[in-house]
């Protein structure tokens, strides 16, 4: 789970890389339109989408001479949960804070 959770911040790291996911979350496109708004190559946008593909965050499919792709968000929902864990560790910590502070403000003993 760690290498994927590697290769899925990887992927998600370049911002237009988490566009294409974007334009893919309202469903299935070619590579062609997921290169249109970043005015950029074939060539450059199959390199982004190969490397979404290793991250298994799309499935790519072939329709006569076109590569579709479609989103897999499976990945995304093991980097949530693993986001959620920290966002718990931290949420324990800062309400620990938040409590020194308080008793701290009325008086309290440190």
């Amino acid at each position: 789970m760690v290498e994927r959770l590697d290769m899925t911040f990887h992927a998600l790291a370049d911002p237009t890389r988490r566009g294409m996911l974007a334009s893919l979350a309202l469903g299935e496109k070619s590579i062609g339109e997921l290169a249109q708004p970043y005015a950029m190559s074939f060539a450059g946008a199959s390199k982004h989408v190969q490397v979404l593909e290793r991250a298994g965050l799309i499935t790519r499919r072939k329709s006569g001479r076109t590569q579709l792709c479609r989103l897999r968000a499976e990945p995304l929902a093991e980097a949530d949960q693993w986001l959620r864990q920290w966002e718990r560790f931290w949420n324990i910590r800062l309400d620990a804070l938040e409590a020194l502070i308080r008793d701290t403000a009325k008086g309290g003993t440190q």
